[in-house]
């Protein structure tokens, strides 16, 4: 195979993987037909075959594309600040990537789609790619909380917060400016992490404290 059939092909597999994230996270699995991404992609069937194998592989891979880019778009610069402000940041990426309408919520929304009809992913393969970012909030959880809080108190606590933030994904924008009675924007946004962070720190702490005296 020369360089120019080598090239075309990694930009046609380029071209179905854009075009499968996009299609995948407006209608989800059950509801894109392969057809959907050619046509977006501007190629055929067989295309999708070749490089893929079938529908379910190229869900799978779509997966994997849309996270790597929500991973590389992420614009947290944690540092070595103290872990209030690591977490502080952490959320306000999460609010963010959760309420983007464009390629940054795609992850977010194919995820949304998955949980409303799970019909597709390996959630074996679904759980490793995710373990990392889910450990690393762990991290901040424990960091915050203190050694005294077990285990199933940093979990627990990791579950709240995340499902403070994962609820934005059920709202549409004019239902979340109705309840908190203004316009969706970057500023609105970051008000609406940083009172997720003050709540949720509040609670770790007073998680770490009840165990400082040895109340269960």
């Amino acid at each position: 195979m020369d360089m120019t059939k080598r090239k075309d092909g990694r930009q046609t597999q380029a071209r179905l993987l854009n075009a499968a994230c996009e299609v995948f996270s407006e209608k989800g699995f059950r509801d894109t037909k392969v057809a959907d991404i050619c046509t977006r992609a501007g190629t055929n069937v067989a295309a999708v075959n070749y490089h893929f194998g079938d529908k379910g592989t190229l869900y799978f891979e779509a997966w994997q594309e849309a996270y790597k880019r929500d991973i590389a778009s992420d614009r947290v610069d944690e540092g070595d600040g103290p872990p209030e402000e690591r977490f502080r940041n952490r959320i306000r990426s999460m609010v963010r990537r959760f309420c983007d309408p464009g390629e940054r919520g795609q992850f977010t929304r194919m995820y949304l789609m998955e949980l409303t009809d799970p019909v597709a992913l390996n959630h074996e393969k679904w759980r490793k790619l995710f373990d990392p970012r889910h450990r690393h909030l762990l991290k901040l959880v424990q960091d915050v909380a203190g050694p005294n809080a077990s285990e199933e108190d940093i979990r627990f606590c990791e579950l709240s917060i995340v499902n403070l933030c994962r609820g934005l994904l059920i709202i549409n924008q004019s239902d979340l400016e109705y309840i908190v009675g203004a316009p969706v924007n970057e500023d609105l946004l970051d008000r609406l992490a940083d009172h997720i962070t003050h709540f949720s720190l509040a609670g770790m702490r007073a998680v770490g404290e009840r165990k400082e005296r040895g109340e269960p």
